[in-house]
């Protein structure tokens, strides 16, 4: 059974997201128009993780409007990923790509077949048809992401990728060489 029946697919669900409108405006009260373009203006993407504890603008010292920023579960490289770099490096201003994942990650924490089992005992739900893309170790993972971007063959021949761990107890970013 659906969540929404399609006579309620038009309706916003006001309370639910009470805190996010009540946030959202108390942001307006401040917000002044930055005049950003959406250009990277510091050349720079990150791709990171969607987990909550990372703040990518403040951990490397930017602000709004300098970064370009991806995220999804695990800090990989997918075929959306590269699509969105295509865009932004070509379109948006950005020179260099930063891919960062980070330590006590939920999808470097169990295997594919884990996870799936987990989802499939606790909620009743088969995800066996997708791939989550869970990391058995970090470093091979982030060194061939890098590589990946490195040798796709739509980015631009001069883009410079580098790859790092975030670490979520201590603040600090790791390089690693590929």
């Amino acid at each position: 059974m659906p969540i929404y029946d399609a006579d309620h697919l038009s309706e916003f669900p006001e309370a639910a997201f009470a805190d996010v409108l009540s946030g959202n405006a108390d942001f307006v009260r401040t917000f002044s128009d930055s005049g950003l373009s959406g250009r990277a203006a510091k050349g720079l993407a990150v791709i990171t993780c969607m987990d909550s504890r990372i703040a990518p603008l403040n951990l490397l010292g930017m602000q709004a409007g300098d970064v370009k920023i991806i995220r999804n579960a695990g800090a990989r490289v997918t075929d959306d990923v590269l699509r969105t770099l295509i865009l932004a490096s070509y379109l948006l201003g950005v020179t260099r790509v930063l891919v960062m994942p980070h330590t006590d990650c939920r999808m470097a924490s169990a295997s594919e077949s884990e996870i799936h089992t987990q989802i499939e005992a606790e909620f009743g739900v088969n995800t066996r048809s997708f791939e989550f893309r869970t990391v058995d170790d970090q470093e091979s993972a982030l060194i061939t992401d890098v590589v990946r971007i490195r040798s796709h063959p739509l980015l631009p021949k001069g883009l410079v990728v580098g790859g790092a761990l975030y670490d979520v107890h201590t603040g600090r970013i790791k390089p690693y060489s590929a």
